[in-house]
């Protein structure tokens, strides 16, 4: 038991326990809380933290709607979250008592009571903040939910980042090697490749988009799998191959098990002037015999078959299971998102999803045979060809067994570039990036 400082407007009476903390792969902090013994407060029945280089999220949630406040305090940074009606133990004995070295904005979280019928949460910083708080309503088998988004006062400019990066050669020969971070960088020889290297006056830009991530898992296979893992292990592998080709270069929308609004998804492609958007996805349908690849691109005039049209509204609710802070949109960029009068880019679209389809049956049976069209708002940037890439049904047990296959992934990967890489032969001029590679 810790003194309580009466002049400390963020003080508790009551340390945290090191008890009941829980690590996943992923890197999030999570854990449930028995609702054994609690009566008229409100139980917790879970928290989860989910640690990123762009924001970390804090998530509780509860068995009925959370009442809160929230304020600042500076000298050193903390952010106090006060809860009302909440069962004291239920938070205070289950808040996770170590917090990853990797999270760039927390360094402990504590809570304890300040006043009756009130338990103060409080989360030491390691760098000032600008919090997003908000609540969202049950949905998809969360119960009420309250969302701290703690992001930098400033965001990073991530053309200027994404300039300022290491060559494509570079890139290689540093993630080549491991595609989930975990091989020898002595495997790759940097120098052989920047002497091969022809110059290059145009650098194709391709935004890699992993589906999912973090609260929301996506599609959940039979064996327990979940979709986010499986996106963002390919996504990465395929990074690693566009970077190593001359004149290529791509950028991931996520790096992590942590949730990007679709909105943002768009946007972080459209800020780095990317000459095309590639959603990749697992599959996850109601009969568990459905199988094979796919690609979709955006439709104009709805979706070209049913299920493509329930395909499209499943991916469409990740907003609402992720939790979107809806008073924070962009008006322009909401406007942006349902503008359909997208032509052009979805002529582009379906030629690079020709090619990506070609590729792929080689390596696995089609869904269906030609690109298929609906609504996804994450296809919607009115400017850079888009494509989703369904790679296989994880509904699907045996398509399942080969999705975490590192080789099938793999082979994926070549796949998706071969098709990539044909359309950028055969279709020059839509490359619109105007950033040129420096040896």
């Amino acid at each position: 038991m810790f003194k309580k400082n009466q002049e400390d407007s963020e003080s508790v009476d009551h340390p945290v326990g090191r008890r009941g903390f829980l690590r996943t792969a992923g890197g999030v902090l999570a854990l449930l809380v028995s609702p054994v013994g609690q009566a008229a407060a409100t139980r917790i029945l879970a928290i989860r933290v989910w640690p990123s280089e762009d924001y970390t999220r804090i998530t509780l949630e509860g068995a009925e709607d959370l009442r809160f406040s929230h304020h600042i305090v500076k000298n050193p940074e903390r952010l106090v979250v006060d809860l009302e009606g909440i069962e004291f133990d239920s938070i205070v004995e289950h808040l996770p008592g170590e917090i990853s070295d990797a999270d760039p904005f927390i360094k402990l979280i504590r809570a304890g009571r300040n006043r009756p019928g009130v338990v103060r949460m409080v989360v030491e910083l390691r760098k000032e903040i600008s919090p997003q708080v908000f609540t969202l309503k049950p949905y998809a088998g969360y119960g009420h939910r309250l969302v701290l988004d703690l992001y930098p006062p400033e965001q990073d400019d991530p053309l200027l980042a994404f300039i300022e990066k290491r060559s494509p050669a570079e890139a290689a020969a540093g993630d080549a090697a491991s595609p989930e971070r975990g091989g020898s960088r002595r495997q790759v020889s940097r120098e052989p490749r920047r002497q091969s290297r022809p110059p290059v006056a145009r650098l194709i830009t391709v935004a890699l988009d992993p589906g999912h991530g973090g609260e929301d898992p996506g599609a959940v296979g039979r064996r327990g799998s979940f979709e986010k893992n499986v996106t963002l292990s390919i996504a990465r592998r395929l990074k690693a191959k566009i970077d190593a080709e001359p004149g290529m270069r791509a950028v991931l929308t996520r790096d992590g098990d942590y949730f990007v609004p679709l909105y943002q998804r768009v946007r972080k492609a459209r800020r780095v002037r990317a000459d095309l958007f590639v959603s990749i996805h697992a599959d996850a349908y109601i009969r568990p015999d459905a199988h094979g690849s796919s690609v979709f691109v955006l439709s104009e005039r709805g979706a070209s078959s049913a299920a493509a049209r329930w395909l499209a509204k499943k991916e469409n609710d990740a907003d609402l299971v992720g939790g979107v802070n809806l008073a924070n949109h962009d008006g322009h960029l909401a406007r942006t998102l349902i503008d359909l009068s997208q032509t052009a880019a979805i002529n582009d679209s379906m030629k690079v999803g020709a090619a990506v389809l070609a590729e792929i049956g080689g390596i696995n049976a089609l869904h269906k045979a030609r690109v298929e069209q609906a609504g996804f708002a994450v296809l919607k940037a009115p400017d850079i060809p888009s494509i989703l890439v369904e790679t296989a049904f994880i509904s699907n047990p045996d398509e399942e067994r080969r999705l975490n296959d590192r080789a099938y992934q793999d082979t994926m990967a070549d796949a998706i570039l071969r098709g990539i890489r044909g359309h950028f032969d055969r279709y020059p001029q839509t490359s619109r990036s105007k950033l040129a590679l420096a040896d």
